[in-house]
């Protein structure tokens, strides 16, 4: 066989031939077919060659088989699949090329934690029972083996039917949700998972955009591979946002059914479960309808996917939750606002959930409000009084009631704290001890008359006078000419020190016109200082925390006993108890006296009626009442022994009951004493040198009053001692 060279002199293929059958047109046509399929111009270039060569006649080549219809097609759909790959392909990469850029603008996985929730105060009564929570979320964290089965079932059932089966993004759910907003022609159903809802409260914004909803999404796959289902329900329970100022689960069942979380039946569940779509919209205490209508379609989801039985819907739809009505005025918020300022000097930092005990009784808390709300109510109006004040407190000084204003939603203002106002009359008791500390007794006599000091004169309430009197009989009628006559006695100084001595922090002027009360006190303070008396001279500190607790339980903070020691003696103790428990016998107190109880205070009244007090205790407790206007307008004619002493005695009385009366401590030694060991009267300011001085008529002894030394000569020492006082001799 004879093989032609690869290509002729023109560059074109040449044909191995056999010999002597190198001009078979048949041969030619077998061999171009078989190469035929090596490229379609190949036939063509074979014919040109034959009929070049002329040693063989031409012969058109039959021509190439049309490609079927077929074939075309599957070419055309064949290039529109292979376009869609590519596309595809190309927006995978894209979509990947956006989610790193958005993920890069995330902390590094690594790095990425969930943030500390802000830690919960939960305040305590005494027995254990919450008064009030603080902090910024307003309940604390709860298990979610801890609450009813319903209830997180419910959020499921409203929010993400489909939480338990996605991986933290629900393609089926976005899917139904773009249908339902379509066919709706709205956004009237969102996409988002619980974890996507979780992610966005832990780390993002609130801010609606397509990079937010990409970092969202890749922040609840992440929530999804570091916690299991269950935790991630808890997490969501704890962070979610209800409305007013509450932040989970335990914050909302709180703040609108009064009610921890673990108590709420399935209609209040459900009411919960679909609040948190819209909580200002949907906030029962602002739209009940709207809640009560959700609430359906929360329990009508539960139904569905077999979360409550049928029997328990139809109960809670024919019996739908209702938010709890305002628990009186709010007083106990009072009391979590003094905890909340003293918090600092026990525990300066905490980063975790804590508990505090205080000293307060719930009964008594309510008992006070009450007392102090219906005589505003019932008479307020009539002597043009606004507010008031009440603080009750152990003869130790722990608070048991504290009630701030008239109603803490109106005024968050802590009157019983924070206002200072004139205490009046009530703050004589500190000028009759210094008197009794410097010599006197009950017993003792000094003129009730005009009085001018420096062109000051001080009038009785009465405005008329009752010459000599013991200072018995001067405390327990409030008489002011004698009280400004002791203060000059002792020193104005001396009061001062006093009062201070006693537990009186609030700054105190020494003039003459301290035996009055000019100076301000907080209702606070001048209980505290009252607590002396009761408890048998040691001066006390008012406190509210007994204790503060991690919530694991670990003790961080305990009170130990301490006060301020001895402060008044015995003798002086016992006769100051005598003179304040006339008060209630004879005096400005006897309206308040509760049956069968030994007591003792003072009542209080202000210049120009703006501010009334009583302060009165037993053995057991020591109570304070102040009523006025936080404005200082004049109340009409509001005395310590009207408005004052009737909120005071239907505490007292509702505050007493159950105990066993016990006699104050000292009672008996001054008690009812004879006449005839009454001291002499020579040292009364209203007679003598003194008397003459101030330019007053001589009094004539008391006929009941024995005189001790009637022949001694020149001023007593007591007369010598007010003028050092009056005109500043020897000092």
């Amino acid at each position: 066989m004879a093989r032609g060279r690869g290509r002729d002199g023109r560059g074109e293929p040449n044909f191995d031939v056999p010999e002597g059958r190198a001009s078979d047109p048949a041969d030619l046509d077998l061999r171009l077919s078989r190469t035929d399929r090596a490229g379609g111009g190949v036939a063509r270039r074979a014919t040109e060659t034959k009929g070049r060569r002329g040693d063989a006649p031409e012969r058109p080549l039959a021509p190439a088989k049309a490609r079927p219809r077929k074939a075309r097609r599957r070419s055309l759909l064949g290039r529109f699949v292979y376009a869609g790959v590519v596309l595809g392909l190309w927006a995978c990469i894209g979509i990947a090329g956006l989610v790193a850029y958005h993920a890069s603008q995330l902390p590094p996985i690594d790095q990425l934690a969930v943030p500390k929730r802000p830690p919960n105060i939960a305040i305590l009564a005494s027995d254990g029972s919450l008064l009030a929570n603080r902090g910024e979320t307003g309940g604390r964290v709860v298990g979610i083996k801890e609450l009813p089965p319903y209830l997180p079932r419910a959020f499921v059932a409203i929010e993400d039917r489909r939480f338990y089966s996605h991986f933290g993004v629900d393609p089926v759910g976005i899917a139904r949700a773009i249908g339902q907003n379509l066919t709706r022609r709205g956004v009237a159903q969102g996409g988002s998972t619980l974890t996507q809802q979780l992610a966005k409260n832990l780390f993002l914004t609130p801010e609606r955009s397509a990079s937010r909803k990409i970092q969202e999404a890749i922040l609840a796959l992440w929530l999804e591979h570091k916690y299991t289902k269950d935790e991630i329900l808890e997490l969501y329970l704890n962070r979610v946002y209800f409305g007013a100022g509450a932040y989970g689960v335990e914050a909302a069942a709180q703040r609108y059914f009064g009610k921890p979380a673990k108590g709420v039946t399935l209609a209040e569940a459900a009411m919960l479960g679909g609040l948190v779509q819209a909580p200002s919209r949907l906030a029962p205490n602002r739209n009940l309808p709207a809640a009560q209508a959700r609430a359906a379609q929360v329990l009508a989801a539960m139904e569905d996917l077999g979360f409550a039985k049928p029997a328990d819907v139809k109960v809670a739809l024919a019996q739908p939750a209702r938010p709890a009505g305002a628990r009186g005025g709010g007083s106990a918020n009072y009391v979590a606002d003094l905890v909340m300022d003293v918090l600092d000097d026990f525990l300066p930092k905490f980063e975790a959930d804590i508990v505090i005990a205080t000293t307060v009784d719930t009964a008594l808390q309510a008992a006070g409000e009450k007392a102090l709300v219906d005589e505003l109510n019932q008479k307020g109006a009539k002597y043009n009084v606004g507010q008031g004040a009440l603080v009750s407190m152990r003869p130790d000084g722990a608070i048991r009631a504290l009630v701030g204003g008239r109603d803490y939603a109106q005024s968050q203002f802590n009157r019983a704290t924070t206002a200072k106002r004139q205490p009046g009359s009530a703050f004589k008791p500190f000028v009759y001890l210094a008197a009794v500390e410097h010599g006197l007794t009950p017993d003792t006599v000094r003129e009730d008359a005009p009085v001018s000091i420096k062109g000051w004169n001080p009038e009785n309430y009465s405005r008329d006078y009752r010459g000599p009197v013991t200072l018995r009989d001067a405390l327990a009628l409030s008489l002011n000419t004698v009280a400004v006559r002791l203060g000059q006695e002792v020193g104005p100084k001396t009061v001062v020190q006093t009062a201070q001595r006693l537990g009186i922090s609030s700054p105190l002027q020494a003039n003459g016109s301290i035996a009055l009360g000019t100076s301000e006190v907080t209702p606070l303070e001048l209980v505290g200082a009252y607590a002396t008396f009761a408890n048998g001279g040691t001066g006390v500190i008012p406190y509210v925390i007994a204790s503060v607790k991690a919530a694991d339980g670990k003790v961080l903070y305990k009170r130990k006993d301490g006060g301020l020691g001895r402060v008044i003696e015995p003798n002086a103790l016992s006769m100051m108890n005598a003179m304040m428990h006339e008060t209630f016998v004879t005096g400005t107190a006897k309206k308040a006296e509760v049956p069968g109880w030994d007591l003792a205070g003072k009542t209080g009244t202000s210049q120009d009626f703006r501010d009334a007090w009583f302060i009165g205790f037993s053995s057991t407790l020591v109570t304070g009442v102040w009523l006025g206007n936080d404005d200082g307008e004049s109340t009409k004619k509001v005395s310590g022994g009207n408005l004052p002493g009737e909120v005071w005695k239907a505490y007292m009385t509702t505050a007493l009951r159950g105990q066993s009366p016990t006699m104050l401590p000292g009672a008996k030694t001054w008690r009812n004493r004879a006449p005839a060991e009454a001291p002499a009267t020579t040292g009364a300011t209203g007679g003598g040198l003194i008397g003459a001085l101030l330019g007053e008529p001589q009094p004539q002894p008391a006929p009941r009053v024995a005189t001790a030394n009637p022949r001694r000569a020149g001023p007593s020492q007591d007369d010598r001692n007010f003028l050092e006082k009056l005109f500043g001799v020897g000092e």
